[in-house]
């Protein structure tokens, strides 16, 4: 196993066909990113504008994935493309991050890693979805999800961990010694429909090491994420729903013409 870069990170980002995300989460990162770290994009065949982009910017590590003919697109070619940036990553910490997750405070990086502290099993920290809605509607969305209410009342088997909580790749930071020792990866179960990064989660809980779940209060002050962003944008690929369109709509509306953001967009010189 190759030995690890101390005290450095590699945040990774999966792009495909999100120019003006792309372009803002890798400036925000640039702008607010304090410890030492690389940022590799490995772009899924994006084969447009956004692809240009990246191959412009010199200060990143662009790998260009090209999946095979057969190959499953969305949550599949989005695991493989982590997989890819992880066998990539010769760095303390890896770094998992959405291209429509965006940075919003200084030293977060530096925060994050601080979590892990001196302990050497702590292999993930993170959160669950990042919520930017108000916390009346989420204390009721909790109150309503009949599904998980049926399950521990009648203690249905979810033997696949289906509703199990784990950290999401929206923004997590892993410990890479421990997922390369484990031979982890994230397409683990992809073919019994867990998305990217939930069992690799789980086997880190089941194999003794520790994690850190934040609350999405708590990540929510270091990133914004753009949730189902990337599927809004493509609908010739993807179908999301309608009432999914119109809430990401104006998610984006309200984010893209804050004061932070337009802020970022306007400098330039964060590409450099």
């Amino acid at each position: 196993m190759v030995d690890v870069i101390k005290e450095k990170a590699t945040i990774c980002i999966v792009n495909y066909k999100t120019l003006d995300f792309t372009r803002l989460c890798l400036r925000s990162i640039r702008k607010f990113t304090g410890y030492p770290y690389e940022a590799i994009v490995v772009d899924n065949d994006s084969q447009d504008e956004s692809l240009e982009y990246l191959k412009a910017l010199s200060w990143i590590r662009l790998i260009e994935r090209r999946p095979a003919a057969d190959e499953l697109g969305g949550g599949f070619a989005h695991g493989a493309a982590l997989g890819l940036g992880l066998e990539n990553c010769n760095t303390e910490f890896f770094v998992s991050m959405h291209s429509d997750t965006f940075v919003q405070k200084h030293n977060w990086l530096t925060d994050l890693i601080s979590y892990f502290s001196s302990d050497e099993d702590v292999a993930c920290v993170g959160s669950g979805k990042i919520e930017l809605t108000p916390k009346w509607r989420i204390l009721l969305k909790e109150a309503t999800d009949l599904r998980t209410f049926r399950r521990k009342l009648l203690r249905v088997p979810d033997p696949i961990g289906k509703y199990r909580y784990y950290n999401r790749t929206i923004c997590c930071v892993y410990r890479t010694e421990i997922l390369h020792s484990e031979r982890l990866s994230f397409l683990m179960d992809r073919d019994k429909g867990l998305t990217a990064g939930k069992k690799l989660y789980f086997e880190l809980v089941d194999r003794g090491y520790r994690t850190v779940e934040l609350p999405p209060s708590v990540i929510g002050r270091y990133v914004i994420h753009l949730a189902h962003a990337t599927q809004v944008i493509n609908p010739q690929e993807f179908t999301p729903q309608k009432r999914t369109i119109r809430k990401c709509n104006r998610l984006v509306n309200k984010v893209l013409s804050s004061e932070l953001i337009q802020n970022i967009l306007a400098d330039d010189s964060l590409d450099q």
